[in-house]
């Protein structure tokens, strides 16, 4: 059994005891949160899709840790003019572990 979640602008094919990196969600280091945008439900080889959400499906998980990504960079030059910038962006992350899929 496999469901498509939406969160953080993404969307992510989870499974039970899948652990993913997903863009930061509220809640503290060792709780359960729950996931009501479901896309899609798959089981034993039977679909379910939302319109845009199915209807009653829920999906939690446990929140692992709270992380940083890796830092981007982005970086302007004006030719000619003598002026650049340099920015750096780091995006705050939440690791989750898939707990339950209910359809």
């Amino acid at each position: 059994m496999y469901a498509v979640i939406k969160t953080g602008g993404k969307q992510y094919r989870v499974e039970n005891g899948a652990v993913l990196e997903i863009e930061r969600v509220a809640g503290e280091v060792g709780s359960n949160v729950k996931f009501a945008e479901v896309l899609l439900v798959a089981k034993d080889g039977k679909f379910t899709v939302g319109q845009p959400t199915v209807a009653g499906a829920t999906v939690e998980a446990l929140i692992l840790a709270d992380t940083l990504d890796d830092k981007k960079l982005s970086f302007k030059k004006l030719k000619r003019q003598g002026k650049q910038w340099k920015k750096g962006h780091r995006q705050q992350l939440s690791r989750v572990k898939i707990t339950g899929i209910s359809a």
